[in-house]
């Protein structure tokens, strides 16, 4: 910290006003660091200050695993046996201002310009793992299902639910109108937000928004608006409906509008990326299509209906099993790279397989859903072969906790081979 102090010095000797300002600065919040931590240490007995950041620069986690550290809190899970306070910064860029200002209201946010001053010191400081606040049990994954046994961290107020609500009607909605929100990913955000690129390995991930116009037009026949979300996209839907909106590429889109449309959705159809966290954290119902990896699949709560891509093996000419996924060692796959390697090449969701999977959870929300004689020994044959144990390895920490999700209805009645 010395030698810090000292070369900072010598660097303002050497350089100009604006190098003064800003090496000044660094020794200043240095100095101010240092002290901050000395009084952490001796108040520790009575409070313990912990610190860390918040992962605001994608929504996904922004969203997700602050309300997972709520909810662990509320069952003391992951929390300290003593008296406490904990003080966040956020990571820059920040992903959405409206979800900033929420979490402002709930949470202690400090500058980051002093957190992580402060946590830098804390951590040359030989003692200071105990002022870190650290992950939930498993990040944004809630493999203790509490998102069922908590209420929402997040409300809105009197003036966000009147502009909510106007906004709504500026897209045609009228009062009390269903709607669904429609969240397909592709690398139009991630590779305009980080210019730098390098974000191939998550192109497995990708869907066609072309193939969900069958499903919207279907839900939107039935007295639904679909809403197509997404801050930045490839291109636009292809649907004239007057009740399928491309919010996404319409200009309506707004920070604001994002969480209030997640927040009020009847439910949501995603292709598991960052924006469900929204519907999650709000406990809306969630319909995951082309979902990957499977073996990340979301299964804590009841009102999430499953579908994954097809993996079909380029040596064995066909399609693979679900067992088979997990022997050939792809069903935990994060990577492009993991599928290529092993001669996997994934096959999206038709337009019937998401039409029917969103028709089933319109009818089970409904209560007029339709059990066949073999769903539910469908259904048991699925979560027995799925391993539904597994442990990551990185951490020593469950995927998954109880079982609550479904697998879709018709996608296991009308591929009988998929869980020979």
């Amino acid at each position: 910290m010395i030698q810090f102090i000292e070369r900072n010095l010598k660097q303002i000797q050497q350089g100009g006003s604006a190098v003064l300002f800003r090496k000044v600065t660094n020794i200043l919040c240095c100095i101010l660091a240092i002290i901050a931590v000395l009084i952490m240490r001796l108040i520790k007995p009575w409070l313990l200050v912990r610190l860390d950041k918040l992962i605001s620069s994608r929504i996904g986690h922004f969203a997700a695993n602050t309300e997972i550290y709520f909810c662990e809190r509320d069952a003391g899970l992951n929390m300290p046996n003593q008296r406490y306070m904990d003080i966040f910064y956020l990571e820059k860029p920040v992903c959405n201002k409206q979800l900033t200002i929420m979490w402002q209201r709930v949470l202690r946010i400090w500058p980051a310009w002093i957190v992580e001053s402060i946590i830098l010191v804390n951590q040359l400081i030989p003692g200071g793992k105990a002022h870190k606040i650290g992950t939930n049990t498993q990040d944004d994954r809630d493999v203790h299902n509490l998102l069922d046994r908590f209420p929402p961290h997040l409300e809105f107020t009197a003036e966000e639910e009147a502009l909510g609500k106007a906004g709504l009607q500026a897209m045609g909605l009228p009062d009390g109108a269903q709607f669904v929100c429609l969240n397909v990913r592709d690398s139009a955000f991630l590779d305009g937000l980080f210019s730098t690129g390098g974000w191939d390995y998550h192109n497995y991930r990708d869907s066609d928004i072309q193939n969900y116009v069958l499903a919207a037009e279907e839900l939107a026949d039935r007295g639904y608006f679909v809403i197509r979300m997404g801050v930045k996209v490839q291109s636009s839907i292809n649907s004239t409906h007057p009740k399928v909106i491309d919010y996404a590429a319409n200009g309506m889109r707004s920070d604001f509008m994002d969480i209030y449309l997640g927040a009020k959705c009847d439910f949501c159809i995603s292709t598991s990326s960052g924006f469900d966290a929204i519907p999650t954290i709000y406990r809306r119902p969630i319909v995951f299509v082309n979902s990957l990896p499977v073996g990340y699949s979301s299964t804590f709560c009841d009102k999430y209906i499953s579908i994954t891509k097809h993996h079909f093996s380029t040596q064995l000419n066909r399609s693979l099993t679900l067992s088979e996924i997990f022997s050939h060692g792809v069903g935990f796959g994060h990577f492009s790279s993991d599928y290529e390697t092993k001669g996997v090449e994934l096959i999206e969701n038709t337009p019937e397989e998401i039409r029917d999977v969103a028709i089933e959870m319109v009818e089970r929300l409904a209560g007029i859903w339709q059990v066949h004689a073999d769903d539910e020994a469908l259904q048991q044959r699925f979560w027995e072969i799925f391993p539904s144990d597994v442990v990551d390895a990185s951490i020593g920490n469950p995927l998954h906790g109880k079982i609550s999700g479904r697998f879709g209805a018709a996608f296991l009645r009308n591929s009988p081979q998929f869980l020979e």
